[in-house]
Formats: structure tokens, sequence, C-alpha cells
């Protein structure tokens, strides 16, 4: 790698020189105030001042590098973030300032722009890692349970063509390699080497800069679909409702038949509209988490095996080929989850549509008060992904008894559900 030392000459080194500082943008993580914290800098156009290891946008990184090789992209292009701030005020909450309890996302991200706004106009090159807009989302399942009279339009939060007004907040992850080792219990020193190691040398800063304690790592993030106001989030008085949703491309947005993510997420949406219309909140948390962190290619190579093997796809082996495969049978560890709830300034969730127990504990282990965990109905589960559910209650995923059948809510609601 090369940098540029004082006497602008380049060697090949990442290695801070002895008696400089590694930057003059250090980053203090846990403050409280954003400027005694510092900015996140991860810009290539600069290195003398970058405080991170890796680059702005993630995965994404590499497309902008293609960006440039191919003479599509100014490698110099900074960003005018004129009129880019977000459109709801979200923070500062109390958990901002405690580095223990958000280590996987810059909590003033979506700030950075305002915030420093000075040294941006001279040139320094931070840009937000958070970006919060509104949209709609339009779902036809929606419409189903408006059809079903499960769901009403009220203008607001459900508009009459089944649109959703949202708050929608994209987050790029930022570690703070300190916090995240604590969360999984090993040393600094280990979680860097390994990080190193298992990326091919991808990031030799992992190991030669233990001054750079944040790392924007080439992974997915996340999105967070706001439904209600903001403020029901921290006020006690208000009700939460919350889905968090590993992705599954093949079903969220394919509509696969083998499995329950779409339909558990649009229920996810469902309650979390549900919510909204009476004073709360609800929120949906999608991480992207493909294959349960494992990948898609790993997935489909899973599905062949359970499908090929002797007396076809059971419940018995259903997380064993997976592993067989994978070596391992979920890597969708939860530790870090968390976070962004925090970030939201979550203390209490009243309703969380989740079978996990990893998601579960993660939540309550952080802090969060969980008051019921609501299981998928039976009746929105497709038939060839009765697999799957028999092999996760058998493992011990939340489902207690009397989690409501197809004909109990087909009573309920007044109508068959084979529709939704």
């Amino acid at each position: 790698m090369t940098s540029q030392n004082r006497t602008g000459h380049i060697r090949l080194t990442s290695h801070p020189e002895p008696g400089t500082s590694a930057t003059r943008f250090p980053i203090r993580w846990g403050e409280a105030d954003p400027r005694q914290r510092g900015p996140v800098i991860g810009s290539v156009t600069n290195p003398a001042d970058r405080n991170a290891i890796g680059a702005y946008g993630g995965a994404y990184a590499l497309y902008r590098a293609l960006a440039v090789s191919s003479g599509a992209l100014n490698p110099l292009m900074r960003p005018d973030l004129t009129n880019t701030h977000p459109v709801v005020p979200i923070g500062p909450n109390p958990q901002w300032a405690d580095p223990a309890r958000i280590v996987s996302l810059d909590p003033f991200g979506h700030m950075a722009g305002e915030v420093f706004a000075d040294e941006i106009a001279t040139g320094t090159d931070i840009r937000p890692t958070i970006a919060v807009t509104r949209a709609r989302l339009n779902l036809p399942e929606i419409l189903s349970a408006m059809s079903a009279g499960r769901l009403k339009g009220d203008g607001t939060v459900l508009h009459d063509n089944g649109d959703i007004s949202v708050v929608k907040i994209a987050v790029d992850p930022v570690w703070h390699l300190p916090g995240v080792a604590a969360r999984f219990g090993v040393s600094e020193t280990v979680l860097r080497r390994t990080l190193f190691e298992q990326t091919a040398g991808m990031f030799p800063e992992l190991v030669t800069r233990p001054d750079l304690s944040v790392f924007l790592p080439p992974i997915g993030g996340a999105t967070v679909y706001l439904m209600g106001e903001a403020s029901a989030l921290t006020d006690p008085r208000r009700r939460v409702s919350c889905r968090v949703h590993d992705e599954c491309n093949g079903s969220d947005v394919f509509g696969s038949d083998i499995c329950t993510c779409r339909p558990y997420l649009i229920h996810g949406i469902e309650e979390c509209v549900r919510e909204a219309q009476g004073g709360g909140a609800g929120v949906i948390v999608y991480n992207r988490k493909e294959g349960r962190a494992l990948g898609e290619v790993t997935k489909f190579l899973v599905y062949n095996a359970r499908k090929r093997q002797e007396g076809g796809d059971q419940a018995a082996t259903y997380f064993e080929r997976t592993e067989c495969v994978a070596g391992v049978q979920d890597a969708r560890f939860q530790q870090l989850m968390p976070d962004v709830l925090h970030w939201l300034g979550i203390t209490r969730i009243d309703r969380l549509m989740s079978m996990s127990n990893m998601k579960y504990d993660a939540l309550v282990g952080s802090g969060i008060d969980v008051v019921e965990r609501v299981p998928i109905p039976d009746g929105l589960i497709p038939e060839d992904a009765s697999v799957e559910m028999q092999a996760k209650k058998a493992a011990g995923y939340y489902a207690p008894d009397g989690t409501p059948s197809h004909d109990d809510l087909a009573r309920t609601v007044g109508r068959d559900l084979d529709r939704f």
C-alpha cells in the first residue's frame, strides 16, 4: 500500500511514521458531542485524512473502482451534499454516548454533512454513512389485507390504494473494532488477525495500523422502514412493533414457496402498519444477510443437497445439510443486530414478530425489553415450507402452544387465507 509522508515522497507501507500523528481527525468512540467524537473518514482521495480502514460504501466501493478504471468516474470527485440531509430528525439518543451500546454503525453518520460542513467546505472528504428519506411501500398482500378487512386506509399511514407511508433509512456498516471484539468475547488482536486472514489479506491495515480502530467492512448494511412518527420510538407511553428481518432475495423479491421469509416479512409489515395507526410506531429492520449470512450460492447448493438426499427433503436433516455444505448451520450471529434499534432510541419493543431465539436473546441481552413475541401464524406458511418450519420448531425456535392456526385466522377475519 502506498502512502505519502510529510516530504511528499511515496513509500510502500501502511504503518504510520514514528513520531507523527496518525490522523488529524482522531475518533473518540462514545463521545456524545459529534465534533468531540470526530468524523469517520474512509476517503481514498486524501490518504492523510483517513481515520478508518476500508472505504466508503462497503461492497459498492468495488463498483466505484470499476467506474474509475473505465473512465466513467473521476477518482477525485466529491459529492455535493446540498439538500441531502435527513427529512426526519433522528436523535441524538442516550445510547449514542455509550461506546458499548453501538459498535457496528456510526450514530452520527446521518449528520456528517451538517456537523462537519466547514471541514467539507475546505476540502476534507467526509461523507454520510446513513441517509434518511421518505417513501411509500406498495405490496399486493397489503391490498389483500385491506380487502379482507384486516387493515383499513387512514390516509396518513395507509392510503386507499394500498400505499404505506414510511420513513426509509439506509445504514452502511461502520465497525468500532474494540467494541465488536467485546461483543464476540474475543480480543481485538484476534479479531483483527482473523478478519485479515479470512479476507485473504484484503485489508493489511487491520494488522499494521493498531492506531485505527474503525473499519468499514465490504458487506451490505441495513435498511429501516419506519411507520408512524419517529418520536413514538422514544416515548414510553406509545407502543412499538418490530420485525428484524434477514435478507432472502429468493422469497422476499421473487416469492419462493420453499421458505417463510416473505410471508413473515409481510406479516411484520401488516402488524407495524396496525401499530402505527394506533398511535405507536412500527419498525422493519432489513439486514443484508442472504442465506443465513452464507450467501446465495451456498444457499442454492444446500437446496440441491436437501432435495436430492435419500428420502427427499426432511426436517430432521434440514440444518445438517447446511452444515455439510457451509461448515456451520447459521452464520447470522445476532450480536450486532440490536445496534440500529439502539440508534433509533428504542428501549422497549411491545410486539416482536420473530420466532428466532437468537434475535430475542440479542435484543434482551443488549438491554431492550421485549413484551410479546409473535410467531408467524400457521395460515401464512406456504405448504412447501412446512419442512423448514418443522425443523425450526424441532430446533427450539419460539412457537408457543396456541399459535393461531389457518382456521383461527380465517374465522378472525372472516375469509379464507389461501391467497395470502
